[in-house]
């Protein structure tokens, strides 16, 4: 069994005009957001020992400071191929993870996480900024990580739906 933690990246900064998409940073409830889902992973046991991430900087802090605040002592991974990706790289990205990942946190981008997610359980859901699915995948390794893998969902959060 793998666990598979599926977080889209907090929400975004739209005041800079002459940023790129790929280069707008978190804003104010953004940079609020992410620590927090990093305490609820830390919190729920869910402490991940893989994180692959988009390259894009809204995505990539959001790892960060969901890894700072979760206790992960690993390496964040970047994956340009999760930049506003569709499942299938999704697929091809975590099917490549050793096997010694165990609890795996992807972070990405609408609306691919949520087909993602749809595809994986069947759950429809449109992953609003920040929010995190929990799924446990029955496969032993990444290899067999897939879109006809059974997967089922545990819990999902969003961050308006936790304590302050």
């Amino acid at each position: 069994m793998k666990t598979l933690l599926l977080l889209r990246h907090a929400k975004s900064s739209w005041t800079d005009a002459t940023q790129t998409d790929h280069d707008r940073t978190l804003n104010n409830r953004g940079e609020r957001d992410a620590p927090r889902m990093g305490q609820l992973v830390e919190s729920e046991g869910l402490v991940p020992n893989c994180i692959v991430s988009s390259t894009a900087v809204r995505a990539r802090t959001t790892a960060e400071l969901v890894a700072e605040n979760c206790g992960f002592e690993g390496e964040i991974q970047l994956a340009r191929e999760l930049y506003h990706a569709p499942p299938a790289a999704y697929f091809e990205v975590l099917a490549q993870l050793p096997t010694s990942c165990d609890i795996v946190l992807a972070v990405g981008h609408n609306p691919g996480i949520a087909e993602l997610l749809s595809q994986l359980t069947g759950v429809e859901d449109s992953m609003p900024t920040a929010a995190l699915a929990h799924i446990q995948l029955d496969i032993d390794i990444w290899d067999q990580f897939d879109r006809k893998c059974d997967a089922q969902l545990v819990e999902f959060w969003r961050p308006k739906d936790l304590p302050e």
